[in-house]
């Protein structure tokens, strides 16, 4: 009993591990730059604790901080985003940049890991006085956000039974489906309008192409066509 009992409690290195992994996905998860404090009430420790793994982080440039000593995630980052689904990621950057700067809205592509969306590339147009900012490595469960509802919408009924646990679709997901895009408004986040397409690739996880917008936009016709003609153009580059 005692042998089971060491086997299966986390050692030292591995809880600080835990701890430095979920640090980071606190950090893609705020909407800006958070403090020591908060990044240790977050992972439930002493900011003394927080430190000694931000200081971890900050050494492999995974994390950085700004003057006022805020933290947000770092270049490093970036490079190993790459290194997931690489083709798609490649494929899809110039495709995503023109859509954003032709709507004027931050773009970005989606995959589904598990029963979560997590976002792979992201764009912010600079030809606007503001933009929503949408790291890549953001999460978010499946069930909420338009890119979710536009993923969900695409899987047949094993998909869903292998991602979701249950072959029936959901009443977003139908609604997606009837419809050929999602939008949803405060799903993710209060304030901001998302509307998605599906990307379906053979070799490549169930994706959606999205963007954010602070409010509906008038031209929502405009922006669904610009979205499934990104898809369709991702999808054929796509090798």
């Amino acid at each position: 009993m005692t042998a089971t009992r060491e086997a299966s409690a986390p050692t030292a290195g591995s809880q600080t591990l835990s701890r430095g992994l979920r640090a980071l996905e606190l950090l893609a998860e705020a909407e800006a730059p958070i403090s020591i404090g908060a990044l240790a009430e977050g992972l439930g420790v002493h900011r003394s604790n927080a430190y000694r793994i931000l200081r971890t982080l900050e050494q492999h440039r995974f994390v950085v901080r700004d003057e006022s000593g805020l933290i947000r995630l770092g270049p490093k980052l970036t490079v190993l985003a790459r290194g997931v689904s690489p083709a798609l990621h490649t494929t899809a950057m110039p495709a995503i940049t023109e859509l954003a700067y032709e709507l004027g809205m931050t773009a970005f592509v989606t995959v589904l890991d598990a029963d979560e969306v997590v976002t792979l590339v992201t764009v912010e147009p600079s030809n606007v006085s503001a933009t929503i900012a949408r790291n890549p490595g953001v999460r978010h469960p499946v069930e909420f956000g338009a890119p979710g509802h536009a993923i969900e919408s695409s899987l047949t009924a094993s998909e869903r039974l292998a991602f979701l646990g249950d072959p029936v679709p959901s009443a977003a997901a139908v609604e997606a489906e009837r419809l050929g895009y999602a939008v949803t408004r405060d799903e993710v986040i209060d304030g901001v309008t998302g509307i998605a397409v599906p990307l379906r690739i053979a070799g490549e996880p169930p994706a959606a192409v999205a963007v954010v917008h602070f409010k509906l936009p008038e031209n929502l016709d405009e922006v669904v066509a610009g979205l499934r003609a990104t898809a369709d153009r991702i999808a054929r580059s796509y090798h």
